[in-house]
């Protein structure tokens, strides 16, 4: 069974790229030569996007090998496959990182259990009920890597394959 998504590296100090390769490379199983161009919203950065084929939870493991670098904004994500939902994970050095189930249709997931627990607690008084949905579909990462997102239309995209 094999997963698909997109992996957007929205902002990089070049220094780093020889390393983000290296990180997605050694998740996918296969060598990763991505195609780094100039990120005009934050001048001296780059920014890259690769499609990739691999197995469900491959965005997950992406997600993991990255966040380790903390000087990089990204996001990937992986559309649903038979058995598996789908996902979307985020990352910026300020909010830091953000993960959310997408469904067939691609909108956010939030399961019930945290619905009712964000529910409880606002009838309690301890937080405010839309600050809290806000935050369940990350609506926070959102408005920060929206001007990245919107600089990198027109990027080139490379396929990238694991290792089966």
């Amino acid at each position: 069974m094999s997963a698909r998504g997109v992996l957007y590296v929205h902002s990089a100090q070049p220094a780093l790229c020889p390393h983000i390769e290296w990180a997605v490379a050694g998740v996918l199983g296969v060598p990763v030569d991505l195609n780094w161009t100039p990120q005009p919203a934050a001048p001296g950065h780059v920014r890259a996007q690769a499609e990739w084929v691999g197995r469900p939870g491959t965005a997950a493991a992406i997600t993991s090998s990255l966040m380790g670098w903390q000087r990089i904004r990204f996001e990937i994500t992986e559309d649903p496959s038979p058995g598996a939902d789908g996902s979307r994970h985020a990352y910026t050095p300020s909010l830091g990182a953000f993960t959310a189930v997408i469904g067939a249709s691609g909108d956010i997931l939030v399961p019930e259990d945290r619905l009712r627990s964000v529910m409880l607690m606002a009838r309690q008084g301890r937080v405010v009920l839309e600050e809290e949905l806000d935050k369940l579909l990350g609506k926070q990462w959102d408005a920060e890597l929206e001007s990245f997102r919107y600089a990198g239309e027109g990027a080139p995209v490379r396929w990238l394959h694991a290792a089966v």
